[in-house]
């Protein structure tokens, strides 16, 4: 809720307010059709064991591909590893970011509106499956053990 005070030298200064119980630096997203309010966790884990290396929260409104750099940035990653990722983590700039630290880049591919997946893009799609069930696994923990909901 904004609050509006006018001063006597003519200007407007405007507060804002949360109701009691309300964390301010969280907030909304939408995943199929149901709401969410609170944090995402964006997390690099290693693909052998399934061991969590790096992990970063932000609100849950943050588009996923924009953390990459953050979680890269926190280890040392061997020049050559296959960094795995699902379609939130598609996008040119990801590419480039991979290129530039000497990363194999097995991001799932991501269709568009009037582009779909061509049908090597899927079988692309289905080959990294097979190796990120790992990450889902850990959120998938996660959620268990801290009776996470959500995203």
């Amino acid at each position: 809720k904004k609050s509006y005070d006018l001063r006597e030298d003519g200007t407007i200064s405007v507060s804002h307010s949360y109701q009691k119980g309300v964390d301010p630096e969280a907030s909304w997203t939408k995943k199929g059709h149901n709401l969410y309010y609170g944090y995402k966790r964006h997390v690099l884990v290693e693909s052998k064991e399934g061991l969590v290396l790096a992990v970063t929260t932000t609100k849950a409104s943050s588009h996923d591909g924009a953390h990459l750099p953050i979680l890269l940035d926190k280890v040392s990653l061997k020049a050559g590893s296959r960094l795995y990722g699902d379609k939130g983590y598609s996008g040119l700039p990801n590419e480039i970011l991979l290129k530039d630290k000497k990363l194999k880049s097995a991001i799932q591919k991501k269709g568009s509106r009037n582009h779909p997946l061509s049908p090597a893009a899927k079988r692309f799609n289905k080959l990294v499956s097979k190796t990120r069930y790992k990450v889902e696994r850990v959120f998938g923990s996660i959620k268990r053990w801290f009776r996470s909901a959500g995203t």
